[in-house]
């Protein structure tokens, strides 16, 4: 898309021979010609079919409202930068700013000028960047920056100094009065970065970026250099720069819940400053006639009096816990005392001791949860696509499905996301049902311990284990399946031996027919690269077809 590779420095490309996104073809990976009407799924509505009735009913805001200001300054270029006649390149590099590390062949194209003024910079930090000459390029500066090394422990360090490269860059950009910039994937496979989603945190920046200095920047070009890439930007593209209100519409249930601040990094709660104002202190009425009282009562006319509660503070007051922490906090000294669960800690598994709950006991916390549950608005976690209705596998049980791959610890929180899943399972538990879990790529992500798992079976009831059909677990890896063997040790033997391991889909579909699924598209790529030539999976809403290599 928007032309073809090309590396060698003679092949000057402008701006004119390089398409605007406002001028690339409306269809995309969001919407698909031709769609398999066996695809329509009433349990799960795909959201292109009623865009403005499925937002009106949801009631939710675009986070990233169509702008055609905006959207005609971007451009999407299959090729390298530094072969665009535009005002500055930018060039991923390494802390030293070394012409090893750096895109592949800039400094061959750029000539040996290059590699001497890097050399006189001093290095550059993780996250920043820097400019110098061009040299031979086309363009009139190159912006040298240094992309993060990432690692899923430190996930949220890493996707905002990839935010803070990209922010960067467009700073030194205006800085130098310049205006057009042509910027390749600063998160190379050097650094292990997932490709995904450090295109959504380059698109969301850029993004964030124009809405507060779109009259100082004309052209910001995204160059990939891989047709994966090419497609991963056309298929999240219009989720930030949408060019119409349908793509709006349709953005609004495809982004992901965090989609960071204003400047489009992601917002952590813990590092938020809290202003508290000071309590007020108001003075008390004297009394007309004070009584006179016994010695040994005013100790208690003092402690209830008026006067003193004005002084009370409202933190200190906090600290009084409710019955269910009280509850909760028994839980799990019981479970510390009993020595043989702690073989479970050890490996890992988190504290799965405790004292069982009886019916009524579980019956009451069910109700209490459901009743919190319905009484919230918990959107921010249905549009994280976690848990979500499904059509019926092949025997009629109605199927709940879960994606491993967005569960999201770094962003949500487990007590909502408790909530949520009470509420979503309420209408299956009461007949038999089916789970079909997508273990696809979650091994990338931080998952809750087996402690919350037992925990939140408990909430669930009695009835979620007696009528629980079957669960289908989709590319379980060696730790998943030691995990859910934990389970059925220390947890629940009857419920966790309902378990069938799926190594492919085409095997899944034999349980679950595909069109009763809405699978991510994530995971038929994921079944490619694990299975390859094992069968052939064709999907109906993109009409791709995966045949054997």
């Amino acid at each position: 898309m928007g032309g073809v590779p090309a590396d060698n420095v003679d092949f000057v490309v402008d701006l004119d021979q390089v398409p605007r996104w406002i001028d690339v073809e409306s269809r995309s990976s969001l919407e698909c010609e031709n769609e398999d009407p066996s695809y329509l799924n009433s349990y799960f509505p795909d959201p292109l079919k009623s865009p403005e009735e499925e937002s009106s009913r949801n009631g939710m805001v675009s986070r990233f409202p169509v702008d055609h200001e905006v959207n005609s300054k971007i451009y999407l270029w299959r090729g390298q930068p530094w072969n665009l006649e535009v005002d500055a390149v930018v060039n991923s590099t390494n802390e030293n700013l070394e012409e090893a590390h750096s895109s592949q062949g800039l400094h061959a194209a750029a000539g040996p000028g290059l590699a001497e003024e890097c050399a006189t910079l001093g290095g550059c930090r993780t996250g920043m960047s820097k400019v110098t000459n061009a040299y031979d390029l086309p363009a009139r500066r190159v912006i040298h920056t240094v992309g993060p090394k990432y690692a899923v422990k430190y996930h949220t360090a890493a996707e905002n100094a990839l935010s803070h490269c990209y922010r960067s860059c467009l700073e030194l950009l205006i800085e130098n009065g310049l205006r057009s910039i042509a910027m390749g994937c600063i998160y190379t496979e050097a650094k292990n970065y997932p490709r995904e989603p450090a295109a959504h945190v380059a698109i969301r920046t850029v993004r964030r970026f124009l809405e507060k200095q779109k009259d100082k920047i004309t052209v910001v070009v995204f160059c990939t250099g891989t047709s994966s890439d090419t497609e991963i930007y056309k298929r999240l593209l219009p989720l930030y720069f949408p060019r119409d209100k349908r793509e709006e519409v349709v953005a609004i249930a495809k982004l992901p819940a965090d989609v960071g601040d204003e400047n489009g990094e992601t917002i952590i709660d813990e590092r938020k400053i809290r202003i508290k104002p000071l309590p007020k202190k108001t003075i008390p009425k004297l009394p007309e006639a004070p009584v006179e009282l016994p010695i040994s009562d005013i100790g208690l006319v003092r402690r209830n009096s008026s006067y003193l509660d004005t002084y009370l503070d409202p933190a200190f007051m906090s600290l009084i816990k409710d019955p269910d922490q009280r509850r909760q906090e028994k839980w799990e000294k019981n479970a510390q005392a009993q020595g043989g669960w702690n073989c479970a800690k050890m490996l890992g598994f988190g504290e799965l001791g405790g004292p069982p709950l009886s019916a009524a006991e579980e019956y009451s916390l069910h109700s209490r949860y459901l009743s919190k549950a319905n009484s919230l608005n918990l959107s921010e976690i249905a549009e994280m696509k976690i848990v979500y209705r499904g059509g019926v596998d092949s025997e009629g049980h109605p199927v709940m499905v879960i994606v491993g791959a967005h569960f999201l610890l770094r962003c949500l929180d487990l007590e909502r996301f408790v909530l949520h899943v009470v509420k979503e399972f309420k209408p299956l538990i009461q007949k038999p049902y089916t789970i079909v879990y997508l273990h696809s790529a979650a091994s990338l992500q931080i998952q809750p311990d087996l402690g919350w798992m037992r925990r939140l079976q408990q909430i669930l009831g009695r009835k979620h284990q007696h009528n629980l059909h079957a669960i289908y677990v989709l590319h379980p890896t060696f730790h998943l399946k030691a995990a859910i063997f934990a389970l059925q040790m220390f947890v629940d033997n009857v419920v966790w031996k309902k378990v069938i391991y799926v190594d492919r889909l085409l095997q899944l579909f034999r349980y679950v027919p595909r069109e009763q699924l809405t699978i991510p598209d994530f995971v038929f790529q994921h079944d490619l690269e694990v299975n390859g030539g094992k069968g052939v999976i064709v999907d109906p809403r993109t009409k791709y077809v995966y045949h054997r290599p």
